[in-house]
């Protein structure tokens, strides 16, 4: 496919990434030939210097022939722009980066009358993934499928948890929950687990099942904490307004604390439920002054990873029952599991992914039981992909014990008629189903992809 891609930031640049060892035909337009020369010299990729929103510049990318145009540059006016003017001239499909909340209010409008077959806004994206996770503050990382029926759940084994030692098979038997693991991260290697496999202290396992399953079997493993219903946060920028605002709607306690004065101003008048404080967050005797040790979660959201980080350490080392980093850097998302900070966030990455889940269920828009959604989990070592059986296939209405499928990939969820099903070897697959995949194999793009 060919694909040009509008801005060389840390968005553009994520994709590029993920796309290019695919083997399609990327061309990337941007200003700055810093940041052009960099990508050029790290992937196979066609770079042009010049403005993506004028007319010459986007011939040259021969836009007019490209598949998927995506406009990811920092100002939203720019990538409406062009994405305006790259489907005038022929692009199949435009992908915008659209963050200012005034424009995503009224982003049906937008995508109609622009033409857009989808618009991005990773920092509501990267709230909405907090939220939940502060809605279940058991699991480091949450991650939704089939409309929120089913959730993908990531968490630590400690050394006083009972799951240890109990082969997963014999899990469903003592606690009685519909669950399945269906990875297990342990000394860096990726396990893809059937029934004989046991859990250890320190593995960090997903697992798939529905939120309330989700709440009763932590209980029952005994690592139940207590609803969040209080939240410091500290930067007020996009990612903070948009959960601020969805927190206070669920009734908890949110107080903001930013250190630029007219930011705090603008935030006191879009946010009436919230207490906004004018200080430095940064200094720990700040957050003691404002409360850090009674309040149940804290959120580090500023546009500095090395400051949102040390943060969330010192948030950590006053026991807050949860704490949640934004980070961009992938560097450093690495390096935060070193650190003992779990519950990562990076608005970057949330675009990339969902823009490739597009791309990818693009590749084959011909059929049509391809992906509705995918994420990247375990520091991208593991896909999680959703597909919807949307037309018949020779891998219908047979046992799954019956089918082959390929090595270090499992069959996590089936939902049917809105239950999550977990999959047996008696189970099948029905025209309707949504399907979670989770496997460390690369470029799958529809179900039978599955199966040998």
């Amino acid at each position: 496919m060919k694909i040009v891609i509008i801005g060389a930031g840390k968005v553009g640049k994520k994709i590029a990434d993920q796309l290019a060892p695919e083997g399609h035909d990327i061309v990337i337009v941007d200003n700055n030939p810093i940041r052009l020369n960099t990508l050029n010299n790290n992937q196979d990729v066609m770079c042009i210097q010049g403005n993506g929103a004028l007319y010459d510049v986007q011939m040259e990318a021969e836009v007019n022939k490209s598949d998927v145009v995506v406009a990811a540059t920092p100002d939203d006016e720019i990538n409406m722009l062009c994405c305006l003017l790259a489907k005038k001239l022929g692009a199949k499909r435009c992908i915008a980066r659209v963050r200012t909340p005034g424009y995503y209010k009224q982003l049906a409008y937008i995508k109609d009358e622009l033409g857009l077959s989808m618009a991005i806004n990773p920092e509501f994206n990267a709230a909405n993934e907090i939220m939940h996770i502060l809605l279940l503050p058991e699991a480091a990382q949450v991650e939704k499928f089939a409309k929120g029926r089913v959730e993908l759940l990531q968490f630590k084994i400690t050394e006083s948890a009972t799951l240890t030692g109990i082969p997963l098979s014999e899990i469903y038997k003592k606690y009685k929950i519909k669950i399945l693991i269906c990875s297990i991260e342990r000394n860096g290697e990726i396990i893809i687990p059937d029934g004989t496999n046991t859990l250890m202290p320190g593995d960090r396992i997903s697992l798939v099942c529905t939120h309330a399953e989700a709440e009763i079997f932590f209980k029952k493993i005994g690592i139940s904490k207590n609803k969040i219903k209080s939240v410091m946060i500290v930067g007020g920028g996009r990612v903070c307004y948009y959960l601020a605002k969805n927190l206070a709607k669920l009734g908890m306690t949110v107080k903001i604390i930013e250190s630029n004065y007219k930011r705090c101003l603008e935030l006191s008048e879009l946010l009436n439920d919230v207490t906004i404080i004018n200080a430095d967050g940064t200094d720990h005797l700040v957050l003691k002054e404002e409360g850090i040790e009674s309040v149940d979660a804290f959120a580090a959201l500023t546009g500095i990873d090395e400051e949102n980080m040390i943060m969330s350490m010192y948030a950590q080392s006053k026991n807050v029952t949860k704490v949640v980093t934004k980070i961009t850097r992938g560097s450093y998302v690495a390096l935060s599991d070193h650190i003992g900070l779990e519950s990562i966030v990076s608005p970057k990455q949330l675009a990339s992914d969902t823009i490739l889940s597009y791309i990818r269920a693009m590749q084959n828009s011909e059929k049509s039981n391809n992906i509705e959604t995918m994420y990247k989990i375990i520091n991208e070592k593991v896909e999680a992909l959703e597909f919807i059986i949307k037309e018949d296939a020779s891998y219908l209405n047979k046992k799954l014990k019956e089918l082959k499928t390929r090595k270090n990939l499992l069959i996590a969820s089936i939902v049917r008629n809105r239950k999550n099903i977990v999959p047996g070897g008696d189970d099948f697959l029905k025209l309707g189903d949504s399907v979670v995949v989770v496997t460390t194999e690369k470029n799958l793009r529809e179900l039978s992809d599955i199966f040998i």
